[in-house]
């Protein structure tokens, strides 16, 4: 069977991912990002973001066929994201998604928005090693996952209990008065500053699980920038910045490393939004070097969401001739990480 040609649309938050892929090649990718809209809100509204959806669907899908030099009917199958995500946004994928598989005949793949960050990196890196640990991170979401096959066989070990690492970008952002998306911007002003100024806690670090908890480092900066503003001292935005985002750095990569080590697995993928953060992928090779772990991370690019990593898990699926989903799928909002297709 030749490879098959797949187009992916991701819907799940505040971007209009389209992608195209050809196997594990990556011919299309294009993004439509309605976060500026959301920017006077300091966060992403639903509503808002569904409408940008509904305007951005049918342009920024003739763009990525445009980049990759192929028709409509030319494709092979369609993939789109099912869930998890914001529940109108995703509706509006899923609906798109729906229209084409039923207008061109082609067969639909509901697909898992996680198990898409994992198979992303195959697109720069390759076939991924069976088994692998990936550690996702990002606004919504932080988990370590067990991967013997990312279109069969995705396993959680552990997840947030509370603030996600990105949400908590975010907020931390908002307290220092940076502005909205967080992470980009407290990862600009680490890099001025002292990881070592602060001593915020780890939370969950020693507990014996593999779960991540950032709802207590939020507020232990909420309270340290109080306690430096009742005194009428100035705060130390950069130190502020990187101490902050070296507790949320050492905790991660702490527990990806304690997860490989666990599970005798050495190679170790990092995926979602965050794994664009410079000083986690700093650290990650760092302790993935010493612990004789393997390190895959995909470009900056395909960390966020895009439509590119939709069509590769697609692409994944069809490949290893698993049944197609029912043109009946729902827009699953609370989406288990385990169920990789729809």
């Amino acid at each position: 069977m030749t490879e098959p040609l797949v187009l992916g649309i991701e819907t799940s938050c505040d971007e209009t991912g389209i992608g195209i892929v050809r196997g594990h090649t990556l011919l299309a990718d294009t993004v439509a990002s309605s976060v500026d809209e959301h920017v006077r809100f300091g966060g992403v509204v639903p509503e808002v973001a569904s409408r940008a959806h509904l305007e951005a669907m049918t342009p920024t899908i003739e763009r990525a066929l445009a980049e990759a030099g192929v028709a409509l009917s030319d494709l092979d199958a369609i993939a789109v994201t099912a869930g998890p995500g914001l529940a109108g946004a995703l509706m509006v994928g899923v609906a798109a998604a729906k229209a084409y598989a039923l207008a061109l005949g082609k067969p639909l793949y509901g697909v898992n928005h996680l198990a898409a960050h994992v198979a992303v990196d195959q697109l720069e890196h390759g076939p991924l090693p069976k088994p692998c640990v990936s550690l996702l991170v990002s606004g919504g979401h932080s988990s370590l996952l067990l991967v013997p096959d990312v279109a069969r066989d995705v396993r959680s070990l552990g997840s947030t209990v509370d603030d996600a690492a990105g949400e908590a970008f975010d907020k931390v952002a908002r307290v220092l008065d940076l502005g909205f998306p967080g992470g980009p911007i407290i990862d600009r002003r680490a890099r001025e500053g002292d990881p070592r100024a602060i001593a915020f806690p780890r939370g969950k670090i020693d507990d014996g699980t593999y779960d991540f908890s950032f709802s207590g480092l939020k507020s232990a900066v909420a309270r340290w920038v109080e306690a430096k503003e009742r005194a009428g001292e100035s705060v130390p935005i950069a130190d502020v910045a990187a101490s902050f985002q070296e507790a949320v750095v050492d905790v991660l990569t702490r527990k990806a490393i304690a997860v490989c080590k666990d599970n005798g697995v050495d190679h170790l993928q990092i995926g979602g939004g965050v794994a664009a953060n410079s000083r986690l992928r700093e650290m990650a090779a760092q302790r993935c070097e010493k612990a004789g772990v393997r390190l895959r991370v995909p470009r900056p690019g395909l960390c966020t969401d895009n439509g590119a990593m939709v069509a590769a898990l697609g692409a994944e699926l069809v490949a290893a001739g698993l049944e197609d989903s029912r043109l009946d799928i729902p827009a699953d909002s609370s989406l288990p990480v385990t169920t990789v297709r729809l």
